[in-house]
């Protein structure tokens, strides 16, 4: 008797996988690359230097794609259809680095972090207990109100002394990126739906162009093909509070991976083991190192891919390694990385806006499955989100302090995941949260679990 193999391990006709590999690689692509777009608008690079972001971003995150769809051996991949892409998450600390060690640094301590991410995903897999929807959801929520204030950089400029700063057309272009996002996401069906923010992200550009917005300068002189240069900016520089700053992301993608995994698993129903966990955070920590050397982003599981698995009912793990192989060509293709890179900044940041709340959307809904209801969860939830949002609601609190110091101190994912960490540890898995809680059993140590 045949063997019928499980949805997520069969392959689909060749013309499917191909519609459905495109159709995740539209989803996933403008949250892909908003984060070099706005990482190189943050660090004052050049529209040049930012297309070689944009492409070794698409390298890095196909290559990653691939590895956690396909697998490699006993070694890397968690095997369900799983689509990667630059996290969030790691911007702000990584804006800081550069403005204080510079790009070097950014992408030595990028390199270290997933090393330590590697050699981790086993330990944290058998660990992850102590990640609970009450710690991760607190990280995303601090993630996504931080990033709101980039975003608004970008649309009104950062240099008050410009006779183009905060303009109300660039404010007004913004606007209307904003709602044509939200009108499409809103009120569109299925693939109009989700494809609202690149709808959008195209809709702002056209606009942008009588406005003069838009320039060619550069494009025409860039290769069609072509590899990312390794160490782009120099050989790599590892100043500690740095690593120590990237290795925190990382362990903070770790939760954040797990948690989209989880959710695979679920809508799939393919049961998942600690050695796939683990491996699916092993890809998490090669996108750090591959990151590190081709000046790249680390990566994570895309939440909106997630969710097209779960409308569509395409389960198939195939489907996403074609999407990783057509992200894999995009960024070989230099040429692409150029025209993405002369994006307008209002238009980016408009369509950053709604993206970046949309991380504090998920962290919301996260937290929605702890129990608030507890009153020690909600307070340790009130004090991380508290001290991680000090950085940009006081943002000159640790002026004094000395600037390697101001690496860990002025970033809010890592003042929140610190504080949320260490808060659900002693409350919610000692004997101080049973005693806190005048109870004598210990069953209410794994409350926030």
């Amino acid at each position: 008797m045949a063997v019928t193999a499980h949805p997520v391990d069969t392959r689909l006709p060749f013309g499917r996988q191909l519609a459905f590999g495109i159709q995740h690689v539209l989803i996933m692509y403008t949250g892909c690359i908003t984060v070099p777009l706005v990482f190189g608008a943050a660090a004052g690079l050049d529209s040049a230097t930012v297309a070689l972001l944009i492409s070794a971003d698409l390298l890095v995150a196909g290559i990653i794609t691939v590895i956690q769809s396909v697998g490699v051996g006993m070694l890397a991949g968690a095997r369900l259809p799983i689509i990667c892409g630059a996290t969030f998450v790691g911007l702000n600390p990584m804006i800081l680095i550069a403005a204080e060690y510079g790009l070097d640094a950014v992408y030595g301590s990028m390199l270290v972090g997933g090393v330590v991410g590697v050699a981790l995903a086993y330990p944290f897999a058998k660990v992850v207990r102590f990640f609970p929807p009450l710690v991760t959801g607190t990280v995303l929520t601090v993630v996504g109100v931080s990033l709101i204030g980039v975003a608004g950089g970008l649309i009104i400029g950062t240099d008050p002394k410009s006779p183009t700063f905060a303009s109300p057309s660039h404010i007004g272009l913004a606007a209307v990126v904003v709602l044509i996002a939200v009108g499409f996401i809103c009120v569109g069906r299925g693939v109009w739906s989700q494809l609202g923010v690149l709808i959008a992200l195209v809709a702002g550009i056209v606009i942008a162009i009588p406005m003069g917005l838009v320039t060619a300068d550069g494009i025409g002189g860039t290769a069609w093909l072509g590899l990312p240069q390794p160490f782009h900016f120099g050989s790599p520089e590892f100043p500690v509070t740095a690593v120590v700053a990237m290795s925190i992301v990382m362990a903070v993608v770790f939760a954040e991976s797990t948690a989209s995994m989880l959710a695979l698993s679920e809508i799939t129903g393919k049961p998942i083991t600690k050695g796939d966990l683990a491996r699916g955070l092993v890809g998490d920590g090669l996108s750090g190192v591959l990151g590190g050397i081709f000046t790249a982003f680390i990566d994570t599981i895309f939440n909106q891919n997630v969710g097209s698995v779960a409308a569509t009912r395409v389960f198939s793990r195939y489907v996403t390694a074609v999407s990783g192989v057509i992200l894999i060509v995009l960024g070989v293709v230099p040429r692409i990385g150029a025209l993405v890179a002369a994006v307008p900044k209002p238009v980016v940041g408009g369509v950053g806006l709604v993206l970046f709340a949309t991380v504090t959307v998920v962290g919301v809904q996260t937290l929605l499955r702890a129990d608030l209801s507890d009153r020690i969860n909600a307070t340790i939830v009130a004090a991380a989100v508290g001290v991680g949002l000090l950085p940009e609601m006081a943002g000159d609190m640790f002026a004094k302090f000395p600037s390697s110091a101001q690496i860990l101190l002025t970033s809010g994912v890592t003042l929140g995941a610190g504080t949320a960490f260490v808060l659900n540890l002693l409350f919610n898995h000692t004997a101080l949260g049973t005693f806190a809680r005048g109870k004598t059993s210990p069953a209410a140590v794994e409350l926030a679990g």
